[in-house]
């Protein structure tokens, strides 16, 4: 008995369709559709633009560095013990040291827990990194963002 079907020829160039002859998969969404942003690189750009908002007014910003974690260490607290389950951080400061600027450091995951949609993310990241400035340099909120507790 004959073979009707004749054996698969491989060629020497590379496989064009799938088994199913609907054509290989290609990215679900192109690398400029937000779609393709990670949660942490938005997070990231969240603070970023919450930092260019604060450099207008305040350029001596340029000389920190701000730092986003996934969370806090366990024994990170600035008394030096552990964080109680009621107290985790949003976020801290580092102060300058030898040859190292000074840190604004934002955990991304306990503020993310804390919010809901993007637009409370943005206000909540955009109040810590206002905190975590006025630490650092010794002022109130409202003096670095007069705008700070109104959104």
């Amino acid at each position: 008995m004959e073979n009707p079907v004749p054996p698969p020829t491989t060629g020497p160039g590379p496989r064009r369709r799938d088994r199913h002859g609907r054509g290989m998969r290609g990215p679900v969404a192109p690398p400029q559709v937000p779609l393709s942003a990670s949660r942490a690189e938005v997070f990231a750009d969240l603070v970023q633009d919450s930092v260019e908002r604060l450099e207008r007014r305040w350029p001596q910003l340029a000389e920190i560095d701000f730092l986003v974690l996934e969370v806090p260490q366990p024994g990170s607290a600035p008394d030096g013990g552990g964080w109680s389950d009621d107290a985790v951080p949003l976020g801290g400061t580092v102060s300058a040291g030898r040859g190292r600027p000074a840190r604004v450091v934002i955990y991304r995951r306990p503020v993310e827990i804390r919010t809901k949609s993007r637009d409370e993310r943005a206000v909540l990241v955009h109040e810590v990194v206002v905190e975590q400035v006025a630490e650092l340099l010794g002022l109130t909120p409202e003096t670095v963002d007069p705008g700070y507790g109104e959104e």
